[in-house]
């Protein structure tokens, strides 16, 4: 079985449904490790032993957060300047992930046809996560396609429940190798892969 590691990220958890109910739907899934950081670390003091330990033990990782300013939550920065060490994750000696697969799970306030070339923010949601396929490229990581939430400012109860089966419906087809190469290299999100 894969192993699975969520490296969540949210510093108003309290104010959003849907992350909520995204932990909610996945907290019994065997083989996904949910790893809170600002929890964790609430004075953003990221222990790089820990957390480098964590890594080793687990074969995809995904860093689940709300898209804060077309990237992350300031942890996630925090947490890739601590533990992808140089001669660790990357470098000559660094091949402490290589081979492994890195991805994001985010959720947008905007609909999807505003994170298109031409559309409202001008780039696709592919383009603004660029920064994060590099670091898995340089830490000879697999870059997968992200799991994106889209309109989450608009969306009504009654879809919650739908997104958050979606999600660990992913979780487990990952988990279980359910994706071949050639699909996850060919999906925009993971999304499309349910």
């Amino acid at each position: 079985m894969t192993r699975i590691l969520i490296l969540f990220a949210h510093p108003a958890l309290e104010r959003s449904r849907i992350h909520a109910g995204l932990i909610h739907s996945i907290r019994d899934l065997q083989g996904v490790t949910l790893h809170d950081l600002y929890e964790a670390y609430p004075d953003l003091n990221v222990d790089p032993d820990r957390e480098q330990e964590l890594l080793l033990r687990h074969d995809i990782i995904l860093l689940q957060h709300p898209f804060y300013w077309y990237s992350a939550p300031a942890i996630i920065k925090q947490w890739q300047d601590l533990v992808l060490e140089h001669g660790w994750a990357y470098g000559h000696s660094g091949t402490a992930l290589q081979g492994k697969l890195l991805g994001n799970v985010i959720s947008t306030g905007g609909m999807q046809s505003a994170y298109v070339r031409g559309g409202h923010h001008g780039y696709t949601i592919r383009e603004f996560l660029l920064p994060f396929e590099q670091t898995a490229r340089l830490c000879n990581m697999t870059y997968l396609p992200p799991f994106v939430i889209h309109g989450t400012h608009r969306m009504e109860q009654p879809d919650m429940p739908y997104c958050c089966k979606q999600y660990r419906q992913m979780l487990e087809g990952l988990r279980d190798d359910r994706y071949t190469p050639g699909a996850l290299a060919e999906a925009v999100y993971l999304n499309e892969l349910m």
